[in-house]
């Protein structure tokens, strides 16, 4: 039975954090992306200076799904303007998938969000993604399509949103 917490990450977590996502990335997008983008798009989204970045100066609050004591996951997001969050990533590791850890994980963002005084928050998934029937099913709805250019490469992207109840 998962015994499932939140902490809130600080600098000192950024291995913990790179340790995740060397578990998650591959797997989520090798079916969707080449293996040069996959590479490419770690590198400049979760390098350590570029978690750094996030933290600091990309205002983005990382949050690590903890099952017992193992870290098993992390979501960070960003208030865009005010009342209006973006989830900039949710991962958890592809053992836990299917465990219940995800819908923690977002039902701690979601509360997060709303304690900050959030009205909406919104996401962008590939649209290729089989994690778009997950958010469906946690009451995000499309809205927009975008391609998002990520150096020589593009993002083919759904957003997401949902209308957070106070």
């Amino acid at each position: 039975m998962p015994s499932f917490s939140i902490k809130h990450a600080t600098l000192a977590d950024i291995p913990v954090v790179i340790q995740i996502q060397e578990k998650t990335w591959e797997p989520t997008y090798r079916e969707i992306l080449t293996k040069e983008q996959i590479d490419y798009m770690f590198e400049k989204i979760y390098s350590k200076n570029a978690l750094e970045n996030q933290m600091t100066q990309g205002g983005q609050q990382f949050m690590l799904l903890f099952n017992a004591e193992d870290p098993e996951g992390f979501a960070a997001i960003s208030e865009e303007e005010p009342g209006y969050f973006k989830l900039h990533k949710i991962y958890v590791l592809p053992t836990t998938q299917g465990t219940g850890a995800g819908k923690f994980l977002l039902t701690e963002v979601e509360n997060y969000v709303r304690s900050l005084g959030g009205k909406k928050l919104a996401l962008n998934v590939n649209r290729y993604n089989k994690a778009r029937s997950f958010y469906e099913r946690m009451d995000f709805n499309v809205t927009k399509e975008v391609d998002v250019p990520i150096g020589p490469y593009w993002m083919n992207d759904f957003i997401m949103e949902k209308q957070l109840e106070q």
